[in-house]
């Protein structure tokens, strides 16, 4: 037996396939070394080349030494598209066990793709086919599972039927299962997952089965075993990663809707972004015929009659989304997502597609190298600009299969090891990686040039003088009386303390220490930021906080070329460090957050809560399901940048104080709705879904309830949440999963796995401080309550503080359902009839006590004595207390006292039920409103709550006067 050819090798390589031909020989028996002696010499030159650039290969051929001899067969022709179905089909005809089911569809799954990759490597196949038998082979393992399991489902739990209607007899029904993404488009590549959505065509019952069960419940359980089937990792591996988040609703949505369902939530609810995700959707199994119906009636939804110039702005915004995770992530060698990489090709296609597709039906097409030669008629491109997007594409794809064949490993990064470089160079037919490097650089640089063409908008002009007048100053060719003289004229407060700043930075160890390219971005981004901060009031103040940031980034350059190509992100910089220092703070401890600067106008106009929930949902959906420290940084970043977004409109007036406070209270209450999203599916993967009632499950039947400052929509910047967890399972029950655990130790987990997602310091900080002091017994009770324990205690144990607490209280995440419930109990609770001076007592002396404990300490003799906003006499705990007063002491017949949780809200409805005069009711509210945003300024400033008693002594004689005459009487 000859063995691999190791000649056409590079020195490096040859080790690595001569240990993988030790190992093969090891493991062959007779029959394949006879077979293989029949192999010519262009065999084993393929069997070199292709094991020197795939581990995966070769580890498979070891394994099952089989599959080399098939080879010698199959690796010269191609396969038509029906064969892996048909194959596939005769495998499993005899297959009884679910287990076997699985070795079978695994180990066809590694035949396949040893047979795929050994043509692509030795390009005896073209990048169609590859991808064409890739998704053809998905496509094959999909329909042929669901195939195999339908018919043992119906033996189950009986075969599902439509409802009978006039002149139309129930029918049996089938799922239907859309391929998304490149399986949709017929564009899979070596190891990716493929993502699915699931239907059915209509609601009905199970018929003929041992046990029946609704429709809905009958595809759920089938889509979910469906999953295991191909998702699961085995002794023989996977057979493809299943990840279902593109269907409606995204993780948090049914696992498989109804026709009707499906149709309106995209009429409804969909998104931009899933329009650009149903241009690829295709039926891959099931019912074929319904499915075709299906995907006509979701039809309108992706392509538009009319001329749909939007795409290009939703197009930038997505670009922009993923470039911010591209440098959040590190992701600049990503031949996928990286600067000019596969993503920017696809969004050319994909924008003329939504354009113009609705009006010009060529378009409607699922591939991209199909549609990308027809722009030059349908929107004027030129020729040459498809040639060269067409050519980038098939070498970034080429170069993403070589990266992927390796190990069978979902990654599209660059190698950063000299033998993984050799080996991708070498695969891509290059004699070195300087050569391929080259090769690849030239291609992204041309996708890169057509896709600022067609969808990146054009940067703003600078004028070539800016900053010139400053470039001496900066690299210290000026002498100090020169220097000064220059920040005086330009209106520095403190001229010399800047000249020292300057002088500080320019002469430091990191400045020192960097490399050519950071030198030359900062001594080009320095004179232009010195220039900007001259526009300030504050220039010396300014410019010391700018340079926080600066030297943060020094060592990820890339920020300061973002500053320098986007003259408006610097103005907004520099205004906003100038107003504040915690905005230049935040800024030096996450760069990354620069990217909110460039667009002034979602930076000063912050969105609203459903865009939120939006934008949150479209960031998680591109983080793996199972890469927990991402799913934390992901939260952590849509937190910061919202509040500096919230912050920047605050600071420039844009925003009142009480819409400040919504934004920053929309933004916890969309990210603990995610938070108990990623926690709920990471437990119920693991232990199953909690039941309410035997055989009904949970859905989730849990809440966070929002007290204090999240509780009354008054949340500030830094903000911690003081929060509470309930549920309504049932109480002698457990999860129906395969590994059942109790469901009050089901929701205990949910509440911790809650409370790590928020409280971990990760790189990118701490998303909240979580206080949990206020459910039922504080600290010695349970974590997590049901709603009849939350009841009882609030009627029989609570002291009347909790009470106060309770007027508060609101469902911040969780069930709708349980939601309603929760509101009843507070309800109850909070409309006791109460007797009027033991409330006013209890009320009064808690306050004293905490004035006593936490207010300011001022002397007899101090001279200018502080005064503490939240805690001193005066102050917006006594607004607090009163208005919780008058709450608790009322709303046994005045119920509107309870409606809302706020306290400009409650103070309006003490006023309509005349426990206020109007006179009081204003001053009260204007006063709490002057103390809040007295409060976020201190914030803002990075400074606590105190303040010059001189600040405010009307305001605290007003809220004084008050307390006395309805507390102290």
């Amino acid at each position: 037996m000859q063995g691999p050819q190791l000649d056409s090798l590079p020195q490096p390589l040859r080790s690595s396939v001569e240990r993988h031909w030790q190992h093969f020989c090891d493991q062959a028996d007779d029959a394949v070394t006879a077979a293989l002696e029949t192999a010519d010499a262009g065999f084993w030159d393929q069997l070199a080349r292709v094991w020197a650039g795939s581990d995966y290969v070769a580890e498979q051929c070891r394994s099952r030494p089989e599959l080399l001899v098939e080879l010698l067969d199959s690796r010269n022709g191609s396969v038509a598209d029906h064969q892996f179905a048909s194959e596939l089909e005769r495998a499993l005809s005899d297959i009884i066990a679910d287990s076997a089911l699985e070795q079978t569809l695994r180990r066809y799954r590694h035949q396949q793709m040893v047979r795929i990759i050994w043509r692509d490597l030795c390009r005896l196949a073209e990048l169609e086919e590859t991808t064409r038998d890739l998704s053809s082979l998905a496509d094959a393992c999909v329909d042929q599972a669901l195939n195999w399991l339908y018919p043992r489902f119906c033996n189950d739990w009986g075969t599902p039927y439509s409802r009978e209607r006039e002149g139309r007899p129930a029918r049996p029904l089938q799922m239907v299962v859309i391929g998304m993404g490149k399986l949709g488009a017929g564009e899979l590549n070596l190891s990716s997952d493929i993502d699915l959505m699931f239907a059915f065509p209509e609601g009905g019952e199970t018929r003929d089965g041992r046990r029946c069960a609704d429709n809905q419940a009958f595809f759920n359980r089938l889509g979910q075993r469906l999953i295991q089937v191909l998702d699961n990792t085995t002794a023989d591996g996977f057979v493809f990663r299943v990840d279902m988040r593109l269907r409606p609703y995204g993780q948090s949505g049914i696992l498989c809707p109804s026709f009707a369902a499906m149709e309106e939530y995209y009429q409804d609810q969909g998104r931009e972004w899933e329009r650009y995700a149903m241009i690829k959707a295709r039926v891959i199994a099931g019912d074929q015929t319904a499915g075709a119906q299906l995907m006509t009636s979701l039809r309108p939804f992706v392509y538009r009659k009319y001329l749909d110039y939007s795409a290009f702005e939703s197009l930038r915004e997505m670009k922009a989304m993923i470039n911010r995770e591209v440098r959040r992530r590190q992701l600049e060698g990503n031949v996928k997502l990286g600067p000019g990489g596969i993503r920017e090709v696809e969004f050319i296609a994909q924008a003329f597609q939504l354009i113009r597709g609705g009006r010009d039906s060529r378009l409607q097409q699922r591939e991209l190298r199909q549609v990308l030669p027809l722009l030059p008629e349908a929107v004027g491109m030129p020729e040459s600009a498809v040639d060269e997007l067409l050519h980038a594409y098939r070498f970034l794809r080429n170069a993403e299969h070589a990266i992927q064949a390796v190990a069978d490993q979902q990654t599209q990064e660059l190698p950063t090891d000299d033998s993984g470089q050799l080996r991708l160079a070498y695969s891509m037919g290059y004699g070195s990686w300087e050569s391929f490097m080259s090769s690849l650089d030239q291609h992204r640089q041309r996708v890169r040039h057509h896709f600022a063409e067609v969808i990146a908008s054009d940067d703003e002009e600078r004028d070539e003088d800016d900053g010139n007048l400053w470039l001496p100053l900066w690299s210290g060719a000026l002498d100090d009386d020169a220097a000064l003289e220059l920040l005086q004229q330009q209106g520095h407060e403190k001229p010399t303390e800047s000249l020292r700043l300057l002088a500080n930075l320019r002469s430091s160890r990191r400045v020192e220490s960097l490399q050519q390219i950071g030198r030359e971005r900062l001594d080009k981004a320095m004179p232009l930021l010195l220039a900007e901060v001259c526009s300030q009031d504050n220039p010396t103040r300014t410019l010391e906080r700018c340079l926080q940031l600066i030297e943060s980034v020094l060592r990820r350059s890339a920020y300061l070329v973002l500053l320098i190509e986007n003259p408006g992100a610097l103005t907004q910089l520099v205004t906003l460090c100038s107003a504040s220092p915690w905005f230049a703070h935040q800024l030096a401890l996450q760069p990354i957050l620069l990217d909110e600067l460039i667009d002034v106008r979602s930076l000063y106009n912050p969105p609203d809560k459903s865009a939120l929930e939006d934008e949150l949902r479209q960031q998680l959906l591109r983080v793996p399901e199972d890469d927990v420290e991402q799913l934390m940084n992901t939260l952590r970043y849509f937190k910061n940048a919202h509040a500096l977004r919230v912050a920047a409109a605050e600071i420039s007036g844009a925003l009142p104080l009480m819409k400040v406070s919504d934004y920053l209270t929309y933004i916890a209450e969309v990210i603990l709705d995610g938070a108990l999203s990623i926690a709920w599916r990471m437990l119920t993967d693991k232990h199953g879904v909690p039941q309410r009632e035997p055989g009904v499950p949970c859905d989730p039947d849990f809440i966070v309830v929002g007290y204090g400052k999240v509780g009354g929509i008054e949340l500030s910047y830094g903000s911690d949440l003081d929060l509470v967890f309930i549920h309504d399972a049932g109480a002698n029950l457990e999860t129906d999963g395969t590994k059942p655990v109790d469901n009050q130790v089901f929701f205990t987990r949910l509440g911790q796995k809650i409370i790590h997602l928020l409280n971990t310091a990760t790189t990118s900080g701490q998303l909240y401080e979580v206080d949990m002091r206020l459910r039922p017994s504080g600290n010695s009770g349970l974590l997590v309550s049901s709603l009849k324990a939350f009841r009882d205690y609030q009627l029989n144990e609570a002291w009347t503080w909790e009470h106060q607490a309770l007027v508060r209280a609101r469902v911040v995440a969780g069930s709708k359902a349980l939601q309603q419930r929760f509101e009843a109990v507070r309800a109850e609770v909070l409309s006791q009839p109460r007797e009027g001076d033991k409330l006013r007592g209890e009320v009064r002396d808690m306050r004293h006590k905490m004035r006593e404990h936490l207010g300011s300490k001022n002397a007899p003799s101090d001279t200018d004595p502080k005064f503490n906003l939240k805690q001193d006499r005066g102050g917006i705990v006594d607004i607090e207390f009163l208005v919780q007063y008058f709450a608790l002491a009322h709303a046994c017949d005045k119920p509107d006292l309870i409606t809302y949780t706020d306290n400009i809200r409650i103070l309006d409805a003490i006023e309509a039920c005349g426990l206020l005069t109007g006179d009081d009711a204003q001053k009260l509210r204007d006063t709490y409103i002057a103390y809040r945003s007295m409060g976020h300024r201190q914030a803002l400033q990075e400074e606590d709550n105190t303040i010059s008693a001189a600040e405010v002594t009307e305001l605290r004689d007003r809220v004084a006067t008050i307390w006395d005459r309805e507390m102290e009487a």
